[in-house]
């Protein structure tokens, strides 16, 4: 009796414990899964942040627009404050080019912030914004 109840405690500590190849894949598997369902979701939410930024510089320049006209009588001679929307802390790159859509004359002017690059996928497209505070595109979600 003695044997037998020492080979059932050799076998118990020699069992070797941890996780199969089987037991992995499933684990990779469900991470891709989660992975595909999260990412574009992610991809959308930076491209409604950078046009947020984007609008925030079209929304700075047209009130230095503004005190620039209070001033001069004119909107001819002011200037952009920045040609790009801010590249962050860390310097990344450029995603939108902020411009006059034309020059400025003296009753109006329209600013516009077209997407680069970075942007190229945002469904708002080129977004202006004018004097009269008018913007573009009018779609749902856009500002």
């Amino acid at each position: 009796m003695k044997n037998k109840n020492e080979g059932r405690a050799l076998c118990a500590r020699n069992r070797i414990s941890g996780i199969t190849l089987i037991e992995l894949m499933v684990v990779v598997a469900i991470i891709g899964i989660l992975a595909s369902i999260a990412y574009p979701s992610y991809q959308q939410y930076v491209l409604r942040a950078n046009r947020a930024e984007a609008q925030a510089v079209l929304t700075e320049t047209a009130q230095f627009m503004e005190r620039y006209f209070t001033t001069n009588g004119t909107y001819v001679g002011g200037a952009l404050l920045s040609n790009v929307s801010p590249k962050g802390a860390s310097g990344g790159s450029i995603k939108y080019n902020i411009s006059f859509s034309a020059g400025p004359t003296a009753t109006a002017f329209t600013l516009q912030a077209a997407p680069t690059t970075v942007q190229a996928n945002d469904s708002c497209g080129t977004m202006t914004l004018s004097n009269t505070g008018a913007q573009t595109p009018t779609t749902a979600g856009c500002w």
